[in-house]
């Protein structure tokens, strides 16, 4: 298939050779796992362990509950709640397929570990300007995400007629949360291509929609319209919307991993807005969402001032200070980035 002939054949190769050999693998994503992060890594474990691997999945932090219908899910060995484990499994590993991040440093306290361990490692990121040391170095940024990314490496490896229903439901959830549901991020009609591979498996889509992107909880239903309701600044001149939630109001709302996902996509319905950023105070630091519409590069605000980056309408970063001050700054330097407004949006003084 054509979707499966994108990849220079060296590597295809070397990375059909690695899997070869390897009988102990790890399979890891970045911190804060989001659907992509978690949905190229369990369809790696399920496709993984049809070949009779010895697979786990490491993650440096709890996925959010909206994930955890997914088939697999349970047996994810999370960094934070059972450290030696992890640490155990590394060290054991023969490979390390890394998913969904391109740096280290997104994989927080997990990151050091993992590049220091003595298994080869296979990098599989649609993020740009990979800054990581592996064997095998798959980033397309170009791609919509890390699952579409899986899915043509698994087809590229001759895998496709062996992949089961968990793994089309794992790379499909990703797919649909990175694009929004096919929205964002996926011009290439070839995207929909593999969509219908997918869906020809038996995969429920609707219920991927349903858990991934539409449930909640009724406290999580109360901090986001009080976001949107009560926190939601518009900056008229830069076309910006902020929204910043702080510890004592995540508190109050019973704040739990996942409950303000997608939040930041709320004020670009907003006809007129190109940009939206929310900054959440976490406890170590302030998180930054970024994204945009019109072709705005909300990467390099990340990237310049949050020690971050992604893709140009869709990134993010970590602020290691008050969230005060990451206001600030943001506020202080919108003015920096309205030469990349469009040109048939007018500025109001």
């Amino acid at each position: 298939m054509s979707i499966a002939n994108n990849f220079p054949k060296g590597e295809i190769k070397e990375l059909k050779e690695l899997l070869a050999v390897s009988q102990r693998i790890v399979v890891t994503c970045h911190v804060r796992p989001d659907g992509d992060a978690i949905g190229s890594s369990m369809a790696w474990y399920h496709m993984l362990q049809g070949m009779g691997k010895d697979v786990s999945v490491v993650i440096p932090d709890r996925a959010p509950r909206s994930l955890m219908f997914l088939p697999g899910s349970r047996d994810m060995v999370v960094f934070t709640q059972h450290d030696l484990w992890s640490r155990r499994l590394l060290r054991d590993a023969e490979l390390v397929l890394m998913c969904d991040f391109n740096t280290s440093s997104r994989q927080g306290n997990l990151g050091d570990i993992v590049s220091e361990c003595n298994a080869r490692k296979v990098l599989i990121d649609h993020h740009k300007h990979p800054d990581i040391n592996c064997d095998v170095v798959f980033s397309y940024p170009e791609m919509s995400s890390a699952s579409e990314l899986s899915f043509r490496l698994m087809a590229a490896l001759g895998l496709y007629l062996d992949m089961n229903l968990d793994c089309a439901t794992c790379l499909l959830t990703g797919m649909v949360t990175d694009t929004q549901n096919f929205t964002v991020n996926c011009d290439n009609h070839e995207t929909y291509e593999i969509m219908l591979r997918l869906l020809e498996t038996g995969v429920d889509k609707s219920r991927i929609i349903r858990e991934a992107v539409k449930s909640t909880t009724y406290s999580a239903l109360k901090l986001n319209s009080y976001a949107i309701g009560e926190k939601l600044e518009i900056f008229e001149r830069h076309k910006a919307a902020v929204i910043t939630l702080d510890a004592g109001e995540l508190k109050r709302f019973g704040y739990e991993k996942g409950d303000t996902e997608g939040l930041v996509n709320e004020p670009l319905r907003i006809r007129g807005i190109v940009y939206s950023a929310f900054l959440r105070e976490d406890a170590d630091c302030v998180k930054v969402s970024m994204r945009s519409v019109d072709g705005f590069p909300v990467d390099k605000i990340c990237r310049d001032h949050f020690g971050g980056g992604g893709h140009l309408m869709a990134a993010g970063g970590e602020f290691y200070g008050s969230i005060k001050d990451a206001y600030d700054i943001l506020l202080n330097h919108m003015g920096d980035y309205d030469k990349y407004l469009p040109k048939n949006i007018s500025k109001q003084d």
